[in-house]
């Protein structure tokens, strides 16, 4: 089996390849208004449920309008990918997406990816881009409240891009025992996710994030930037099995099980880890 690609970034490279911050998952149900921007809709979604930062799983939402990007080729300054145009759906439906809410200069912050169709029925996926798309009906939908830490956007030198990065805030007790975590480029995430996921031992794994290229169990999604959703995870001590949905720069998702240490992180992972 050939090594997998290393891509070139553009700043020095980061001491701490993972970073992992306790924290508490709280289960919940999110109430997302139709008739408004999808992002005022979580934010509003989450304040009701007493939280400001968090993770969900969405499934079977309505849109009047869903935007969104795919990966593209590297923008020549240095960074390692970009994105493409934004692309526009009327009547779509969203499958499934996983979705986090964070903080970016103090105000909230989403990063969404996730699986849709139009009326042409044809599956795609990509970033959505939550101020610019629009629900069509009410919906609730499952996640996790997060207190103890959030992710806000921070300037990553390595990369050159704005990243979410794991923060701490004040800590509500309850919920379950969890760990925000982020992780490097050009690293394997079977890897880090054993180091990273140690405190927890065994925990069921959510989020979003990049790879370079996507290798399954049975196929590869070749493209050097992906966008990645993870549908379901798992770790048990050093195992961790991660079914993830792709897209590359032709736009045409692919889905199953990433071979182990067979991948490498693009530009970041961005993972809710619980304990069970």
């Amino acid at each position: 089996m050939n090594a997998p690609t290393q891509l070139g970034h553009p700043g020095p490279r980061a001491g701490d390849r993972f970073t992992a911050l306790p924290c508490r998952a709280h289960p919940l149900e999110v109430r997302l208004a139709a008739g408004m921007c999808f992002e005022r809709a979580v934010v509003q979604g989450f304040a009701e449920a007493g939280f400001s930062a968090g993770y969900l799983r969405l499934s079977g939402v309505a849109f009047d309008r869903l935007s969104y990007v795919i990966p593209a080729p590297a923008p020549g300054d240095g960074r390692a990918a970009w994105y493409s145009e934004t692309h526009v759906l009327g009547h779509a439906t969203l499958a499934e997406a996983g979705l986090h809410l964070g903080m970016k200069n103090g105000a909230p912050f989403l990063h969404c990816h996730g699986l849709w169709a139009g009326p042409d029925g044809q599956q795609r996926m990509g970033h959505l881009l939550a101020p610019d798309s629009t629900l069509s009906q009410e919906v609730v939908v499952h996640g996790w409240g997060l207190s103890g830490a959030a992710l806000a956007v921070t300037p990553d030198p390595e990369t050159g891009f704005d990243l979410f990065a794991p923060v701490t805030m004040e800590d509500a007790g309850g919920g379950q025992p969890a760990l925000l975590c982020t992780l490097r480029p050009n690293e394997d995430p079977h890897v880090l996710l054993a180091q990273a996921g140690a405190p927890l031992g065994t925990a069921r794994i959510e989020g979003i994030g990049s790879l370079v290229n996507t290798t399954f169990e049975h196929g590869r999604l070749e493209s050097y930037a992906t966008e990645v959703l993870l549908r379901a995870g798992r770790l048990t001590g050093d195992t961790a099995i991660l079914n993830v949905a792709s897209v590359g720069f032709d736009g045409a998702p692919m889905t199953g099980v990433l071979r182990p240490h067979a991948n490498r992180i693009c530009i970041t992972a961005e993972l809710l880890l619980i304990g069970s």
